[in-house]
């Protein structure tokens, strides 16, 4: 237990100070590519920075009340079931059903009296029969509802309601899910998982700020999408990763899957017609202004989609070149590569499904459907409501299949340029003088002959083996 470095981090060699000195000649390196990319990036975002008029554009907000009219909220007290002719009754009623006996003419409806949030009495809030019927409210719900009392005289007789449900309120678990969120990535991952979520904060300034109002301007979709995307991959990588090789070569594989995926999406939402008319998002935008193309706004969603898992893949790849290379640095660079592809493809396989898996729980109720109506399924994939969602899939998928092999070419390259890291020198530096011979041994096998012919989880396991050796040795 005599050297220091044999406390904690015992799985890395202690990198010589002509290793650091190559790092920093790749890092500049990987500089000199990536800068004049972030000066395209910035520049190209000034340039079409939207000035965020929405002259020209006309549409009523489903959120914006006629006079008299008001948004409240409260929480449910009781929930019963009633005529619908009887249960219009004035302001103010308890919400109980008082015939005696007898069953109410009419249909029957949902009711909830609801305890305002700004004070008051009881209100009656006609439940929506779908809602009602699909999930339904319970005591204790707290909901959003219209309030249209101010503006009906006759609300007790006309047969309308006065208070009309419109959403729950979900503030309060939505922000305790967030909360545990950030206390788990903070948790597990300390102060990266805090400057990730940091990251995503920015990554979202970013789309709201340029990329949202730049489609509705009528900016170029593609770019927008590109360098809306690049920039937000430089904030997320250098800020959550820091400064590094393994980070700038990440984001170079990241650059090259991110265009690929965008040339990919930019021919299939051409050759496949995506419209984006098949829902009522689509309709709504389409009629708002001329400016705003459905067909731009479906391409530059195709980029954006793949954003995170392509980050995902990259990342992870450049990572385990790194660690390959730290653990058997006499490794040649193809046998380095083909260790570091055999991780990759397993990354294939897996990330292939999950996106595959994401998109379909997100068009479930589609899906649902399309089996009901018993359609024939190569008629169900290529109809406007699922090939979006088909498309975005193989898009995505190719352009992180192709970002991988990029990527651990891009890191192989790298890692390998950072000089000579002889382990023979790496552990000479750590063993005790004394030494019995295993430092000796290792000069003889470090060649890269003899390293190219073992496996590199054999060269790991034999250079952990010695290392713990010499450890048990000095205690």
């Amino acid at each position: 237990m005599g050297h220091g470095h044999s406390h904690g981090h015992t799985e890395h060699f202690e990198p010589s100070p002509q290793a650091l000195a190559a790092r920093k000649r790749a890092n500049w390196l990987l500089v000199a590519v990536l800068a004049p990319i972030a000066v395209l990036t910035i520049v190209a975002m000034l340039v079409m920075w939207p000035s965020g008029s929405k002259e020209g554009i006309t549409f009523a907000s489903p959120y914006t009340a006629a006079p008299g009219v008001t948004f409240d909220t409260g929480k449910i007290q009781a929930v019963t079931q009633e005529s619908c002719t009887q249960g219009t009754q004035a302001p103010g009623t308890n919400g109980t059903n008082q015939s005696s006996g007898t069953q109410p003419q009419g249909s029957q409806c949902t009711f909830a009296s609801t305890q305002p949030d700004n004070g008051g009495s009881p209100v009656k809030v006609v439940i929506n029969p779908d809602v009602a019927k699909s999930h339904g409210v319970k005591v204790g719900d707290s909901i959003r509802y219209l309030n249209l009392s101010g503006v009906q005289g006759a609300a007790a007789g006309n047969g309308s309601p006065s208070y009309v449900f419109l959403d729950f309120v979900r503030t309060v678990p939505m922000a305790l899910l967030a909360i545990l969120y950030a206390v788990v990535v903070i948790a597990v991952a300390r102060w990266r998982g805090f400057r990730a979520l940091l990251g995503l904060a920015g990554a979202y300034v970013v789309m709201v700020s340029f990329m949202l109002p730049g489609l509705v301007e009528g900016k170029p979709p593609l770019l927008v999408a590109l360098v809306g995307s690049t920039a937000i991959m430089m904030g997320v990588l250098y800020f959550a990763h820091g400064f590094s090789a393994k980070t700038s070569t990440a984001l170079l594989g990241t650059i090259f899957g991110l265009g690929i995926t965008a040339l990919l999406a930019a021919w299939a939402t051409d050759a496949a017609n995506l419209t984006g008319i098949g829902s009522s998002e689509g309709a709504t935008l389409v009629n708002m202004s001329d400016k705003i193309s459905l067909s731009g706004i479906i391409l530059c969603g195709l980029i954006i989609s793949g954003l995170g898992v392509l980050n995902d893949v990259t990342i992870t790849q450049s990572a385990a070149v790194w660690e390959l290379y730290e653990l058997a640095p006499e490794t040649g660079a193809r046998k380095l590569f083909t260790s570091a592809m055999r991780i990759g493809r397993d990354h294939i396989a897996s990330t292939v499904y999950t996106i595959a898996f994401a998109y379909a729980g997100a068009a479930l109720p589609i899906l649902i459907i399309v089996m009901l109506y018993d359609r024939p399924l190569v008629d169900a994939l290529t109809s406007a409501e699922l090939s979006e969602e088909v498309i975005r899939t193989l898009v995505g998928s190719i352009g992180l299949v192709l970002a991988i092999p990029v990527t651990t070419l891009i890191a192989v390259l790298v890692v390998k340029a950072t000089g000579p890291r002889r382990l023979a020198a790496a552990a000479a530096d750590s063993a005790p003088a004394d030494d019995d011979g295993d430092v000796r041994e290792l000069e003889t096998a470090g060649s890269a002959d003899a390293f190219e012919s073992f496996d590199t989880g054999e060269l790991a396991a034999v250079v952990m083996t010695r290392r713990a050796r010499r450890e048990a040795e000095r205690r």
